[in-house]
């Protein structure tokens, strides 16, 4: 027996399960410290997609909970459709199953992996069945599976199929026990938080090591489903056009009317006359250099872009912001959603949003967001075309300093909708560098820029002029009485003057010899109505005019005076004590208040 003859032997197909039980990293399954991520997104990005095919707001359950040092039980539970029961071992039991892979239109979910690989990782590291309860409806009853996958057939395995009252009405649970690490438990938190920002319709509720922590929806409006639309001409390759052509034996008119997007009566009989074809032949009986020569020709005329309002379902400027502010308190946030555009013939737009001051670190990188629809990317974040469309800006022409990527306390959030996403693996994790999209983030993040430049370059001008005024008023009086004393005068009234050059609200504290007075000046041309706070040791029982109300922890006094002044009008407080702590006012734009303590 020769060698090939022997290698002729060991030769074999494996399954689809089988290839990705032994390459499991490609679906993001590559450690035990990712597997709780992995698994609680692919479950998490379904329950959303299942709630907005429904019409219906989500509300979902994640229980994360330690079976034994190393093994962890997941459940997720959403308010969906439910499932019909038939259907439920395919889903969760088959790889590469699913109803959105044929469909051209926004979607979390794409290639029928996500769910079925968790349960695959589940039964490698564990063998225990995967649990799901599913109920269609109020008028049916819930139904209870276990399920395991054989590896060789990628055929699912029902170990259990029971029907069972559920208190929902309708929805999916699925609990999965495989052996993990929480070590990034703070990553998970993070990944929950920004699905939050981005799905501002959605209540998230997670229990974690007897834990709870709720993500709540800021929108009670339900996110209208994309709806599927025809492949465009533009995106098609030959081998795809001869599939549709075997399926179909309408003449050629009508076949290119009917299948592609953005192809009407004009433009079918335009290609075919490019083609060199006769629009009513039998489109199954073209020859295959007639078929090249009819994609040739879709690729050369020109067709309108796919209708992009139809397909993708962007999450809009005011909702991200409302998202944003929900989970980050920041001093400025601006967001723009970018008109759709196309990349080989497949739709998408590119939203954007900045963040500055607030909370966020002010040293290091900024804090870089990255969605891909609707659905955070986590990992590989040096590799994904968001990070080096960001990197490639020069951020400095913005106020911004940079080291690569821009540092300080920034907030950077891209996110890209597209009826086909160019991941760069079956992980999801980063966006491939297609030129038309990282075209469309700088242009986004550069109109951003030129926003938060002016914010910064109003908020530097304000600081200069707070800090003007703040000198302003404190030298002023000394500077009066000094030249009183040096002529032998009377100390002048200089409310004119300072009013003439504030135009703001001005409060002023001073100690001198066991008195504390407060003063309060309105230099404005409204009448207005403001509490000042007064924090010291001092009780000011003496305090007149009294304060409103005084509340003590530990040895620091709060004193509370509500106020209202006429425009030129001066309000004053005394009473006996050392003075020290600080002094604020509440009610009025920061921008409109100087606050001057003239403590001795």
């Amino acid at each position: 027996m020769s060698l090939a003859d022997e290698l002729a032997k060991q030769q074999r197909s494996i399954s689809v399960a089988e290839f990705f039980e032994r390459n499991k990293h490609l679906l993001g399954f590559d450690s035990p410290t990712r597997g709780v991520i992995t698994t609680v997104k692919e479950a998490v990005d379904n329950a959303l997609d299942a709630c907005e095919e429904a019409g219906v707001l989500p509300d979902i359950y994640i229980g994360i909970r330690r079976q034994t040092a190393d093994s962890f039980r997941i459940i997720v539970e959403d308010n969906g459709p439910g499932i019909v029961p038939r259907q439920i071992p395919f889903v969760f039991g088959k790889l590469l199953y699913g109803s959105r892979f044929h469909q051209i239109r926004q979607s979390r979910g794409q290639q029928g992996i996500g769910i079925s690989a968790a349960v695959l990782y589940a039964q490698l590291t564990t063998g225990v069945p995967t649990l799901i309860i599913s109920r269609t409806g109020a008028d049916t009853r819930a139904r209870r599976l276990e399920i395991l996958i054989d590896i060789e057939s990628n055929e699912p395995r029902i170990v259990s199929d029971e029907e069972m009252e559920w208190d929902r009405t309708h929805g999916t649970r699925i609990q999965i026990e495989f052996k993990s690490s929480l070590a990034s438990k703070k990553r998970l938190i993070e990944y929950l938080k920004y699905s939050s920002v981005v799905n501002p319709h959605a209540r998230i509720r997670l229990e974690l090591d007897d834990e709870t922590q709720l993500f709540d929806r800021v929108s009670d409006e339900v996110i209208a489903c994309p709806k599927p639309i025809k492949p465009h001409p533009h995106g098609t390759e030959i081998g795809q056009l001869r599939r549709m052509l075997s399926h179909n034996s309408s003449p050629l008119q009508e076949f290119l009317t009917g299948s592609f997007s953005r192809v009407g009566k004009k433009t079918a009989e335009e290609v075919c006359r490019k083609a060199s074809l006769d629009c009513t032949k039998d489109s199954a009986s073209l020859s295959p250099d007639e078929q090249k020569r009819l994609i040739e020709a879709l690729q050369a005329t020109k067709i309108p872009p796919p209708p992009v309002a139809v397909c993708l379902s962007p999450i809009g400027e005011e909702l991200i912001t409302r998202g944003i502010e929900k989970e980050f308190e920041l001093d400025f946030i601006r967001a723009r959603t970018r008109p759709g555009s196309v990349y080989s013939g497949q739709p998408f737009l590119v939203e954007a949003a900045i963040g500055y001051g607030g909370k966020l670190p002010p040293e290091g990188n900024a804090t870089i967001l990255r969605f891909a629809n609707r659905v955070p990317l986590m990992y590989q974040q040096g590799a994904c075309a968001i990070t080096q469309s960001i990197a490639g800006i020069n951020w400095k022409t913005y106020g911004i300093s940079q080291s690569g990527l821009p540092t300080g306390p920034l907030l950077v959030l891209v996110h890209v909708a597209s009826t086909s996403v160019p991941f760069t693996s079956e992980s999801k994790d980063a966006i491939a560098s297609i030129p038309e999209i990282e075209k469309e983030i700088v242009l986004a993040l550069q109109e951003l820029g030129r926003d938060l430049k002016l914010y910064l370059s109003r908020r530097d001008r304000n600081r200069l002029q707070e800090d003007r005024a703040r000198a302003v008023c404190a030298i002023l009086p000394d500077l009066a009485e000094k030249v009183a004393e040096i002529v032998e005068e009377t100390p002048p009234d200089i409310s004119p003057i300072e009013g003439r050059i504030m135009r703001k609200l001005v409060a002023r504290k001073r100690t001198r010899k066991g008195s504390v007075s407060l003063e309060i000046s309105n230099y404005t041309q409204n009448r207005v109505d403001v509490a000042l706070y007064d924090l010291s040791g001092d009780e000011a029982s003496d305090a007149v005019p009294a304060p409103d109300f005084t509340t003590r922890m530990e040895d620091e006094f709060t004193k509370v005076w509500k106020i209202s002044i006429d425009p030129t009008h001066s309000w004053v407080a005394r009473y006996s004590g050392q003075g020290g702590g600080a002094i604020e006012l509440r009610g009025m734009d920061p921008r409109d208040v100087v606050v001057v303590d003239l403590d001795e």
